[in-house]
């Protein structure tokens, strides 16, 4: 059984510990006091991307999309509602390969909109295309989430 997890702060990328069992709380950020989790998709640059993937202990699930794509415009609100519905269990993240271009060559995003799970700093699984929340929520905990 862990004792601790590790929550890196949405807000101010501050490493939180805390008990398993406080995560449906309302957990607060020990440094800036803001909600560790909101129910909706954090953006993050290449910076706070590989602080998540490193610190975090719950699982992250990643969509790699850009702004002028059509399916990815018509996917957020679905991650977003997904977000909803996933945490605290698992922290949803949005990164844009356009302005984050090294972060979608690094993990070999090669079509828009994917969503990549990772759990200890590895990919999990991938999927590529837009879903629904249904879709996504489904798909997420199938992986072990």
């Amino acid at each position: 059984m862990v004792d601790a997890l590790h929550i890196v702060c949405p807000h101010c990328q501050a490493v939180n510990r805390m008990p398993p069992e406080r995560l449906g709380a309302a957990p607060v950020c020990g440094q800036c006091h803001r909600p560790l989790f909101e129910g909706k998709p954090v953006a993050v640059d290449a910076a706070a991307f590989r602080k998540h993937l490193a610190r975090n202990d719950i699982p992250l699930l990643v969509d790699f999309w850009a702004p002028w794509c059509g399916p990815c415009k018509m996917m957020a609100p679905h991650f977003a509602q997904a977000a909803a519905q996933l945490e605290p269990r698992v922290r949803l993240l949005k990164v844009d390969t356009d302005a984050e271009q090294t972060l979608g060559a690094s993990h070999n995003i090669r079509s828009i909109p994917t969503l990549a799970l990772f759990r200890g700093g590895r990919e999990l699984a991938r999927q590529a295309g837009a879903m629904g929340t249904a879709a996504i929520v489904q798909w997420a905990r199938s992986h072990g989430t």
